[in-house]
């Protein structure tokens, strides 16, 4: 296989939380429940692998919601996977979680479970609810327990940028397998909890240090944020090839795909961006003209004719929500 294609499959929007930064429920209108049947998980399921097996694509399917576990036909969407040797992996809340579960979900092949920490305990239980930071250090602890990887999740504000150092000296102690931040996301015009350019600057630099502090403890440390790029050039840790192949960088209509809760494919779930319908086939979706639309990457603002152009990109979801053009320099770029 030559790499990857993921799929981000929110099966459905159930949810008992309501996070101050979510992107489903931060909305001015109710949002009713929606989720996906059964019988169309089948179909979907196997165009999927049609598709990535004429591709010589490795599939990898990260199960969300709302809270996944939450679907009624949870346990059998589980078993449809296992039984097609889908690598999957579960974006989740540390509510449902119990002994049996994990077990259940080691045995299916879940690789990991990840739970979000977004602050130190008052600040966290602020964004969310009152014990959810203990709540989720218990889900850390427990799927450590039952041998499945934990894997936790940050975003990153102005809210909570300067608890995150101390926060991932917490999450290492409690032997979370994978620690990762991306940057909080706009909806609806709060730009105020962005991070100025130089700021972001500074704070990735002092992640730098902390990740290289706490190294060799057991937990592997993701760079997320496409902006890492640009550190690691400036550590001069990056090489970068002038051929016009797309290295890495913003996935947005190159090796990735979101399905909603009620059947609609997006480019990124960060943004408002639907492309088509389910069950219009994944290879009529990825190749169509709606997605070809994100990957003009050389209308970027800022990046265009930047040689990081290939292996960057910033984040479009952050540009576009902080102005509504897709193509907006990333706002917390700090390259000229």
């Amino acid at each position: 296989m030559s790499g990857f294609f993921c799929l981000q499959w929110h099966i459905t929007n159930r949810c008992d939380q309501r996070c101050r930064h979510c992107y489903i429920f931060n909305s001015k209108n109710p949002i009713p429940s929606k989720e996906w049947t059964l019988e169309d998980a089948k179909l979907l399921i196997n165009d999927y692998l049609g598709f990535c097996g004429k591709y010589d694509k490795t599939p990898h399917i990260s199960l969300t919601g709302g809270d996944p576990i939450l679907h009624p036909d949870f346990w059998k969407i589980i078993g449809l996977l296992h039984e097609k040797e889908i690598q999957f992996s579960i974006l989740g809340n540390p509510f449902h979680l119990s002994p049996g579960a994990i077990i259940r979900l080691k045995e299916a092949g879940c690789k990991s479970y990840q739970v979000s920490l977004d602050g130190l305990r008052g600040t966290h239980d602020s964004m969310r609810m009152e014990g959810s930071f203990d709540s989720t250090i218990k889900a850390i602890e427990l799927l450590n327990e039952y041998g499945l990887s934990p894997a936790v999740m940050t975003t990153a504000s102005r809210v909570n940028w300067e608890e995150i150092p101390e926060l991932t000296k917490i999450i290492v102690n409690h032997k979370a397998k994978q620690c990762s931040f991306a940057r909080y996301c706009p909806t609806h015009g709060d730009t105020e909890s962005n991070l100025t350019p130089d700021e972001y600057h500074i704070f990735l630099n002092r992640m730098w240090d902390v990740y290289h502090n706490l190294e060799g403890r057991g937990t592997t440390f993701y760079l997320k944020d496409h902006l890492w790029k640009i550190i690691l050039k400036e550590k001069s840790l990056l090489l970068t090839e002038d051929d016009g192949i797309v290295y890495d960088g913003c996935h947005c209509g190159i090796a990735h795909l979101t399905l909603l809760e009620d059947g609609t494919f997006y480019a990124c779930r960060r943004f408002d961006s639907p492309i088509g319908n389910f069950p219009t086939p994944i290879e009529d979706i990825f190749f169509g003209e709606k997605e070809d639309w994100y990957r003009q990457i050389h209308k970027i603002d800022g990046c265009s004719k930047c040689e990081l152009l290939n292996y960057c990109r910033g984040c479009r979801a952050v540009a576009f929500g902080t102005s509504g053009d897709y193509f907006a320099k990333d706002p917390q770029c700090w390259l000229k």
